[in-house]
């Protein structure tokens, strides 16, 4: 019995000495290709209370609580939500505002577990539309590195980055604004 305790002891301590090797930060990232310009799509990121068209996390909860506060729209905007257990509970704050190329936003987990990450959309020309790419960079704590042994963050969070780019894709694009008609040509 002394034995098989030892080996599970040696077992425990070799996985968590593994779990301590892990990186320091993690970095996820999607990107989308939307035919709407920038300046169609930035509102829709800008501005916190357009989330509920396109975040996926949005429809996970329909008796979140929500709260806005800071100048709409611009550096130092917020957003704090509190839900079920599958939205937990945060905020959100503009931290770079570079329209319509650029958003930078804090997010602050409280629950179900505590954690700071920055979050970035960047949007780029790309043919008559745009390019976003929204990442998401943090540390790891201890725990997180022990779970992402199990599942990585770019696992537990990719497939909600392409489904709230999918959805911002359709609302940017029916909020867009028809392209001009293109002038008849002189027949000389």
């Amino acid at each position: 019995m002394k034995r098989i305790l030892l080996v599970l002891v040696a077992a425990i301590v070799l996985f968590l000495g593994f779990a301590a090797t892990r990186p320091d930060t993690f970095h996820v990232e999607r990107s989308v290709s939307i035919a709407a310009p920038a300046a169609a799509v930035y509102p829709h990121l800008v501005d916190f209370r357009q989330w509920a068209a396109w975040s996926p996390w949005e429809k996970l909860d329909p008796e979140m609580k929500r709260e806005f506060g800071g100048p709409e729209g611009a550096v130092g905007a917020t957003y704090a939500w509190e839900g079920n257990s599958e939205v937990g509970k945060g905020s959100m704050t503009i931290t770079g505002a570079e329209p319509p190329s650029k958003l930078a936003i804090r997010l602050d987990f409280l629950e179900p577990m505590a954690s700071t990450s920055v979050t970035t959309f960047a949007l780029a020309a790309e043919g008559a539309g745009t390019r976003v790419t929204w990442s998401m960079d943090g540390d790891h704590n201890f725990l997180s590195k022990v779970m992402c042994i199990f599942v990585s963050m770019d696992k537990m969070i990719g497939g909600d980055f392409e489904k709230g780019l999918a959805s911002l894709e359709q609302v940017s694009e029916a909020a867009a604004p028809e392209p001009e008609p293109a002038a008849p040509e002189a027949v000389g």
